[in-house]
């Protein structure tokens, strides 16, 4: 937690990494994983919306040139709650929601880290 601190009070780390981010949007390298996380119905309407890329972005979106940690797991909080936790009518819909938010957020970290691994090595400071 400390390490992580440390690079958030950096203001070019932050910079870079956010740069970083950016640019994985934009270069859509991350369309393989987008396509992962849509459920395939009859109706194209019903499709998922996917929560992982809104909360990802609203992440991005929260890291300024120095970013207090509280401050992104407190963006992080309110972006569960709003898609996770208050759209659940029961606990056992609220399982298997967070159960699977869980599982796709695990599944495009894995994939945004990969990427910033191969391409954007300065990304991680």
């Amino acid at each position: 937690l400390q390490t992580v601190r440390a690079l958030l009070n950096n203001n070019s780390t932050v910079t870079v990494l956010r740069s970083g981010l950016h640019a994985i949007f934009n270069e859509k390298s991350l369309d393989v994983t987008k396509d992962l996380f849509q459920e395939k119905f009859r109706n194209p309407k019903k499709r998922q919306k996917n929560i992982q890329l809104k909360c990802l972005k609203n992440f991005i979106s929260s890291l300024t040139s120095s970013t207090d940690i509280r401050d992104l797991l407190s963006s992080l909080s309110s972006d569960l709650q709003t898609f996770v936790i208050k759209p659940s009518k029961n606990k056992e819909a609220f399982k298997e929601q967070a159960s699977d938010f869980m599982l796709k957020w695990n599944l495009l970290l894995s994939n945004v880290g990969k990427i910033l691994t191969i391409n954007r090595t300065d990304s991680f400071g």
